[in-house]
């Protein structure tokens, strides 16, 4: 990993065209009048009103600060009103860096949700930097993810209004509409100013194929992001401000369709999906099997941070519950004595590791399975520990999206340390 967060950002920015989309780092750029847009991590977009800024999020701790720097070079008004679109910590964490000197505290609005979203960090600390460094850092628990810059919990700066369903707002003449939309959270808000036409739809929308699978993380919608997807195009937004990569600037043709694109995409998965359960319920793993995924060559819905096949299991997990259908995982044995039974009918770790070796130019997907009895079966023979996680770099180095890059990444490292699962 490099040295922290920031250059690994950077790095990951540098792949490819589709990924650069993404990881699009910039602005100030003026996307209305007296209205800007920045990108550092994440994007934060500043309305400048008769009574103050108005924020569409704050970035994290960590980037913030030089998100504000770029947008008090356009404006040096203090912060009246920030509103979270989500209570992820690259959205919801940064506000106290664009505060002005000597200003007052300025209102916080975010759907009613968020309360108890952040109350779930505040009991979950330690896991929460687990996932999030095999996420971002392809390692577990990596000091940098542990830091006070990205301590999860309760911001510094809680909203001071929570709202259901809808709500408008009017600050110095200005209009908000703030609209509720359950998809990668359940606490989700996207913000439409009408006047200006700038669409905000936080991660509704990230250059990238919906992050609505994410392996590690809670419960997404992506029946109901579609129905807000579909909610915004009906908008008359001429310029969009999304949750991650770069705008879209007075082109409301191309908004429109990035927002239906994206719908219609995250419904072919939903409705595919259900078809599969509803032919007899097969196992998940059939299921994720069965579902043929859908592709599209537009840079808008590119592989780039989650994928498809990562959407189905989290539409299988709403619909299905949390048992796979297999008989013997309803109520499993300890892997390890699975692994140790499979190594001794195959002659041992070793021959297992070398047939995953064997089988990987042609089916890794296999060949993972057998590493990983391998490892389990023999958990403290530094060899098997290489070769699994030399199989692991591999596999991770032919991924295109970041959360299997990493989590694969994570698996390398993980087979070095000789932990056996349970």
């Amino acid at each position: 990993m490099d040295e922290n967060p920031a250059s690994q950002w950077m790095s990951a920015a540098r792949r490819t065209p589709q990924e650069a989309k993404f990881f699009w780092t910039g602005g100030p750029v003026e996307v209305a009048p007296d209205t800007w847009f920045a990108s550092l991590g994440s994007g934060a977009t500043a309305f400048a009103t008769r009574d103050g800024l108005v924020l569409v999020d704050t970035g994290t701790r960590l980037f913030a600060g030089e998100m504000a720097e770029r947008i008090r070079a356009r404006t040096d008004l203090p912060v009246h009103t920030a509103i979270y679109t989500h209570g992820h910590i690259d959205h919801a964490f940064g506000l106290g860096a664009f505060l002005a000197e000597g200003q007052a505290a300025p209102h916080v609005v975010a759907e009613e949700r968020m309360a108890e979203r952040f109350a779930r960090y505040e009991r979950s600390p330690r896991h929460n930097a687990a996932v999030n460094s095999r996420q971002f850092g392809g390692r577990d628990l990596d000091p940098t993810f542990q830091s006070e810059e990205l301590r999860f919990g309760f911001p510094a700066y809680e909203p001071t209004r929570y709202y259901q369903h809808s709500l408008e707002l009017d600050i110095g003449g200005t209009a908000f509409e703030l609209h509720s939309c359950r998809g990668e959270t359940d606490d989700h808000t996207w913000v439409y100013c009408p006047e200006r036409r700038v669409l905000c739809p936080g991660d509704l929308i990230i250059w990238g194929v919906p992050n609505a699978g994410n392996p590690q993380k809670a419960q997404r919608y992506p029946w109901d992001w579609a129905k807000g997807l579909r909610a915004m195009a009906e908008k008359d937004a001429a310029s969009l401000c999304p949750g991650h990569g770069g705008p879209v600037v007075n082109d409301p043709g191309l908004v429109r369709r990035i927002l239906l694109d994206t719908a219609a995409f995250l419904e072919e998965v939903v409705d595919r999906t259900l078809a599969v359960l509803e032919d007899g319920s097969p196992p998940h793993v059939d299921v994720v099997r069965r579902v043929e995924l859908p592709e599209s060559e537009a840079p808008w819905l590119q592989p780039v941070y989650d994928e498809a096949e990562f959407i189905v299991r989290n539409v299988i997990r709403y619909y299905g519950g949390w048992w796979s259908g297999r008989p013997s995982e309803l109520k499993p044995a300890p892997r390890t004595e699975v692994a140790t039974e499979l190594a001794a009918l195959s002659g041992g770790a070793p021959a297992l590791l070398a047939r995953a070796v064997d089988l990987a130019p042609h089916n890794m997907r296999l060949a993972c399975h057998l590493a990983d009895y391998a490892l389990e079966a023999a958990p403290d023979d530094p060899a098997i520990a290489e070769g699994v996680s030399a199989l692991y770099t591999d596999r991770g180095s032919h991924e295109s999206s970041l959360m299997a890059t990493n989590l694969y990444r994570s698996a390398a490292a993980a087979a070095l340390t000789r932990r056996p699962s349970a």
